[in-house]
């Protein structure tokens, strides 16, 4: 929700010397006003202040930790909430963690806002913060809406930061801030972060860690491995990325084709040469960087072959396009990406019955596709 329109959704009130609250929950400093959340469809002229329940009470100040995080009466107010409530965070954290698995993520972000309001210096809670943004962020991503995932990405990164310069340290911050930078394609940074993991962990024992815990070391070790065998954090690669997703694909382009004179067999890198150059327009030296990722390795990743049905596209080689889009639904069978681009090439092929199909069950896995949504409208239209 937009901060400003969630905190005009609360009124401030001066609480009346005789005034008690309709369930007398806590006492309450008068000298400090109390954020007060309006009823559904509340109008001005409603406000009856005899009626006002603990209940309201507690949301708007679950409203004002979520959203105005400069009000001078934080402490009072968390202080409230945590004598009234003192499992707040235990089922705020299950309520979040319930709405994110449903997909209903306005509504768990704005749990989770509150959460980190009500105690800011859980690095847990700031670490389930980071998680569900990085999750959100590749729900938008999926969903072909490239910048709401940056901007979701970004704010992912600010509290992976927090949650990795926290003292005493999180092992579990950075273990998962690993895996964020490996999608961003910083695997210099992603190295750094399970390296830090491992030796946070290195001195627990297998008993203690669990079975997750070894896997999760195990893992760690494994992708540190695997980006030091191919020389993935060479500072080429990670300029390349940095500068082909900023628009600058021709020095990104530069500093690939500089990496892969000498690093032959890294997937990532020819599919990150084919991502540039098919952000080019330049569709048949994109497709044979593909191919070529196909080769050494990039067969298990979805990306790879949903940015080849591309190039195939633009060739109108419908039945090779189709082909790699298959393949990559059957490396992620709930991508929406992959299914919508199933569907803008049964449009190409004239097909707009199949494309309807695929829009609609984009539409059934993210009712809040945008994209699909704008494309089923316009099938509708057209009949």
């Amino acid at each position: 929700m937009n901060p400003t329109k969630a905190l005009e959704s609360i009124y401030y009130i001066s609480i009346p010397e005789d005034f008690v609250a309709s369930d007398n929950a806590f006492q309450i400093d008068k000298t400090i006003k109390l954020p007060v959340q309006k009823k559904v469809d509340e109008a001005p002229g409603d406000f009856n202040p005899e009626e006002i329940s603990t209940e309201q009470i507690l949301a708007g100040i679950l409203t004002v930790l979520a959203y105005d995080k400069k009000n001078e009466n934080l402490d009072y107010y968390r202080s409230i909430i945590k004598k009234v409530k003192p499992e707040i965070k235990k089922e705020l954290c299950e309520a979040a963690i319930l709405k994110t698995k449903n997909e209903d993520y306005d509504l768990a972000e704005e749990i989770f806002l509150a959460l980190n309001g009500l105690d800011p210096e859980d690095v847990a809670i700031t670490l389930n913060m980071a998680l569900f943004l990085d999750q959100r962020a590749d729900s938008y991503r999926n969903a072909g809406l490239n910048e709401d995932a940056d901007a979701y990405d970004s704010d992912a990164y600010s509290y992976y930061e927090q949650a990795m310069t926290a003292d005493p340290p999180l092992a579990d911050a950075f273990f998962n801030a690993g895996f964020f930078f490996m999608k961003q394609h910083k695997y210099r940074e992603a190295k750094d972060a399970f390296e830090t993991y491992i030796a946070l962990t290195c001195d627990i024992s297998d008993d203690e860690l669990g079975e997750n815990g070894v896997y999760k070391k195990e893992r760690a070790q494994e992708i540190i491995n695997n980006i030091s065998n191919q020389n993935m954090d060479d500072e080429a690669f990670s300029a390349a990325f940095d500068l082909i997703s900023s628009g600058q694909e021709e020095k990104g382009l530069e500093e690939i084709r500089s990496f892969l004179m000498n690093n032959t067999k890294v997937w990532n890198a020819w599919f990150m040469l084919g991502w540039g150059l098919r952000r080019l327009e330049k569709y048949e030296e994109a497709k044979q960087a593909f191919l070529e990722a196909l080769k050494c390795g990039g067969d298990t990743n979805s990306d790879t072959y949903n940015e080849l049905s591309l190039c195939y596209v633009q060739e109108r080689d419908f039945v090779e396009a189709e082909k790699c889009l298959m393949k990559a639904f059957e490396i992620e069978p709930e991508s929406t990406k992959i299914i919508s681009n199933l569907g803008y090439l049964a449009l190409a092929k004239g097909d707009k019955t199949k494309a309807r199909n695929y829009f609609a069950t984009v539409l059934e896995f993210d009712p809040k596709d945008k994209i699909a949504a704008a494309e089923l409208y316009k099938l509708e239209k057209d009949e």
